[in-house]
């Protein structure tokens, strides 16, 4: 599919008519005793300067869409190990597909089904290095998912009130994490940033439970309109439906803060 807000290859369909152009007056004895094969430069120079507006050697936001159906697949991993690049997830308000978004250049998902379960990895090594574009991905609603992402520098927005999660975790090394509960997950959510504020966010009726070390340098700010607090840093959300299932999530920090709203 072609990149969002691309520029298209210009530079060379430029590149190779003027050099036709220069040609064709040769041939007519127009250019003097110019010799116009002197100019076969100018095919690096274009080169060069397609590999520099391509984002090969300048940061580039440029980004390609995707979409995979379900086909039989009944549960799913999806594991990012993303770099600097920031990461946005949601649920799919389109039946039928099992994952859909864009990716950084050359980066598209890399899928693997076994039976009836498909694992979608990606990875920033297989990205050029100055891409910067946001990597923004949503996740069908009916099938249990596996979540695994890790950044070393970038962001990270996962909204999963509208997902079904196996199990979850998260890492970031410098770099906040926005998280909203999902509805249902039948193993704990695990959230860690080393220099990054965690927010995580539980919708009205929700049962969650949230397990948080804290320490000198990582405090933890709990609305307390919305979570009941224990001993041992448990926090447990308010106005949840009873016969809702529990939803285990649990936090670490190192320099920063959570947000419990």
């Amino acid at each position: 599919m072609p990149a969002k807000g691309s520029r298209g290859p210009w530079l060379w369909p430029l590149a190779l008519t003027v050099i036709g152009i220069l040609l064709l007056l040769n041939n007519f004895l127009l250019m003097g005793s110019f010799n116009v094969t002197r100019l076969w430069p100018l095919l690096l120079v274009a080169a060069g300067a397609a590999l520099l507006l391509r984002g090969d050697w300048l940061p580039n936001n440029e980004a390609k869409t995707f979409g995979i159906t379900r086909g039989s697949v009944e549960s799913a991993t999806v594991e990012i190990h993303a770099g600097e690049i920031d990461v946005q997830m949601r649920a799919l308000q389109q039946e039928g597909r099992l994952i859909a978004g864009q990716y950084a250049l050359g980066c598209r998902p890399a899928m693997r089904v076994d039976d009836t379960h498909a694992t979608l990895r990606m990875e920033r090594a297989a990205t050029p290095w100055l891409s910067f574009a946001d990597w923004e991905l949503g996740l069908a609603r009916d099938l249990p998912w596996q979540v695994l992402i890790s950044t070393h520098l970038g962001q990270v927005n996962v909204d999963l009130s509208n997902i079904i999660i196996q199990d979850a975790t998260i890492a970031t090394g410098i770099g906040d994490i926005r998280l909203v509960c999902p509805p249902e997950a039948f193993g704990a959510l695990r959230l860690q940033s080393a220099l990054g504020n965690i927010h995580i966010i539980t919708p009205v009726g929700y049962r969650v439970q949230i397990t948080a070390t804290s320490g000198r340098l990582f405090r933890v700010h709990a609305d307390e309109l919305r979570y009941e607090t224990f001993e041992g840093g448990i926090y447990l959300a308010r106005e949840a439906d009873p016969n809702a299932p529990l939803v285990e999530v649990s936090i670490r920090g190192t320099f920063g803060d959570a947000y419990l709203t």
